[in-house]
């Protein structure tokens, strides 16, 4: 008879915060099942989202003295940083560092593209002088502007990871944040990248260095070598790094390819189920709809504009000393947004000109994001713990 008048209790709590998460979910879900938006994320997200927000969650979980399993997730994945380690090692597993090795130049444009993650910090740390608040100053501290900043690195387990080390109470906006708009990087992208180039740099073409091949002793050494520079250069994000290198190099050694097929299947898909569902737990109504929330949301599409401005105008900026051009657009696809960003790039520059083949650059450029944002969050994490 309590349990059925504490069921009853928790109809009344119900109210339009509740409401409003529920149909945030539903769009989420939405998106993942008839626009395609990285689906695999998105519909766990959503799902996840209205199952915290239905009126009974809470008082049934009370009730019945234990926890829900949505907290047992996250106590097992995201308090442990688990989940967004084992997604390094399947992404690991995933790359092929080839195309950044043959055009070694192009570490740069995954320097310059991390724009974004700086000026989200700056945004953030100085929305108080901008923002009125009852409580009178700034409305993020250094270390929650970090993690706000790192919404930029458009990589999910990034933003987890330090996420969860400086600002756990907004881990929920955070993640849905950085995982929302890297699905929507096919909308972002595009507008910034013809409001930045002309037609003209747009139909540049570049060599693709097909036949330039490079040794297994280079593909074996360069994971390794990463990981120790990272070691001495900032060592509190070796995690981080060590894991996207480790499962790298289970797929270059050439003797674990059973290993590195399931990581890059068996491991990625499960993880990201539970990663997804997890993170939707964490969009509670009364810690989502707030102020700082709402600007964590904005300052993290800014984030992912500055990031392709970034490397959009840095490669405009080489381009006054090159007597052989690069297309700026592959700038573009520096940000850590693998490989959706590389294959904007190439469908950009096709619509300009159908026999025009960037795709292997901008895939090069595309996996020197992935190790500079891994790194630029390696490098705050250092400075600021």
């Amino acid at each position: 008879m309590e349990l059925i008048e504490k069921l009853f209790e928790g109809l009344t709590h119900f109210g339009w915060q509740q409401a409003v998460m529920i149909v945030v979910g539903l769009v989420l879900i939405s998106l993942a099942i008839f626009r395609k938006y990285e689906p695999m994320l998105l519909l766990p997200i959503g799902f996840g989202c209205i199952l915290v927000n239905l009126p009974l969650a809470t008082v049934l979980q009370n009730a019945l003295g234990q926890d829900q399993f949505l907290r047992v997730l996250y106590n097992a994945g995201i308090a442990t940083e688990l989940f967004p380690l084992l997604i390094f090692i399947a992404v690991g597993a995933m790359i092929d560092f080839s195309p950044l090795l043959k055009q070694p130049v192009m570490i740069f444009f995954g320097a310059a593209a991390q724009l974004g993650i700086f000026t989200a910090m700056l945004l953030a740390v100085t929305a108080g002088t901008f923002i009125f608040t009852p409580e009178g100053g700034p409305i993020f501290t250094l270390r929650e502007a970090a993690a706000v900043g790192i919404i930029g690195a458009a990589d999910g387990p990034t933003t987890i990871f330090v996420g969860h080390l400086f600002a756990e109470k907004y881990i929920g906006a955070l993640s849905v944040a950085a995982y929302s708009y890297m699905a929507l990087v096919p909308v972002i992208q595009p507008p910034v990248i013809r409001a930045l180039t002309t037609k003209k740099e747009r139909m540049i073409r570049m060599d693709s260095d097909i036949n330039v091949k490079v040794s297994r002793p280079v593909l074996i050494a360069f994971p390794i070598l990463i990981t120790i520079v990272t070691g001495f250069v900032a060592p509190e994000g070796v995690p981080l790094v060590g894991a996207l290198m480790f499962g790298n190099l289970i797929r270059e050694c050439g003797v674990l390819e059973r290993l590195s097929k399931s990581a890059q299947n068996e491991l990625a898909n499960l993880v990201t189920l539970l990663l997804g569902i997890t993170i939707g737990s964490t969009m509670a109504a009364e810690k989502f709809i707030q102020l700082d929330t709402l600007l964590i949301l904005v300052i993290g599409l800014l984030a992912f504009v500055f990031d392709t401005a970034g490397g959009v105008l840095f490669a405009k900026f080489i381009n006054l000393f090159l007597k052989k051009k690069i297309n700026p657009m592959i700038g573009a696809a520096g940000i850590s947004a693998f490989p959706m960003s590389a294959r904007i790039v190439q469908r950009l520059a096709q619509q300009e000109d159908p026999s025009n083949f960037i795709l292997m650059p901008a895939i090069g450029a595309n996996v020197s994001g992935q190790i500079g944002s891994i790194i630029a969050g390696a490098v705050i994490i250092s400075l600021l713990m």
